[in-house]
């Protein structure tokens, strides 16, 4: 099932994601007509999920918080289209919301305090490259915000344990999902605060739209995991 779907969903992102790369929008003139065509590969993701229907979502919590992730995600990408007019914080806040929901939706179990250290370091030597960086509110907010995101790095990292063969498809594509989502807003802050990465939207859209596939695609047979994590 979980490659029938990847099927479906790639081919339904796919179209939406070569619109936005085909008309590669300028960024120095936001328009509404822009924020809709970046956010569209991700309305299409909102309809994978409701395509399984009302009953589908009624019971199976995890997919309910990646669509509510996915609407919040819509939601900042329209600030960003505007960060350049104040709209930078606004667009963080949401993404902040997403990574707690999705967090949510990956669990507490198993615990896998190994994967947390990984990510912990990782968190800590991203924020250090971007201290020197940083000034006024935005030197806690991205502290505040690299943690969150972690934190649902963590989460995803810690349902695939790979040496003991305990582990499912969905939770893979989380786990990859929640990786290129932190390569991606990596890539965002460096370009912002410390220096220009060459092909940095690129970059930043291509590891943001695989990224949100991945994590909507952890959301089918959602039941097999949170049934999977009730036993870790």
């Amino acid at each position: 099932m979980f490659h029938i779907c990847f099927c479906h969903v790639k081919k339904r992102e796919g179209w939406a994601t070569c619109v936005y790369f085909v008309l590669w929008l300028p960024t120095s003139t936001p328009s509404w007509f822009s924020a809709l065509i970046k956010c569209l590969p991700i309305f299409c993701l909102w309809v994978f999920l409701l395509a399984h229907g009302i009953g589908f979502l009624g019971t199976h919590a995890s997919a309910r918080k990646i669509l509510a992730g996915l609407i919040f995600s819509a939601l900042g990408d329209a600030f960003l289209i505007w960060q350049e007019q104040g709209y930078f914080s606004h667009g963080l806040l949401m993404f902040a919301i997403t990574h707690l929901l999705y967090s949510s939706a990956f669990g507490m179990k198993p615990l896998n305090l190994v994967a947390g250290l990984v990510i912990g370091g990782v968190s800590g030597l991203s924020y250090a490259l971007l201290y020197p960086y940083l000034s006024g509110p935005f030197t806690y907010l991205v502290a505040v915000y690299i943690g969150i995101i972690g934190f649902m790095g963590w989460r995803a990292m810690a349902g695939v344990r790979l040496a003991n063969d305990l582990w499912t498809w969905t939770q893979l594509s989380a786990c990859l999902g929640a990786v290129l989502f932190m390569v991606s807003d990596l890539t965002i802050a460096v370009n912002k605060f410390c220096f220009p990465v060459p092909h940095s939207r690129t970059i930043i859209m291509a590891t943001y739209y695989a990224a949100q596939m991945l994590i909507a695609l952890s959301a089918v047979e959602c039941q097999d995991a949170e049934a999977s994590r009730k036993k870790g």
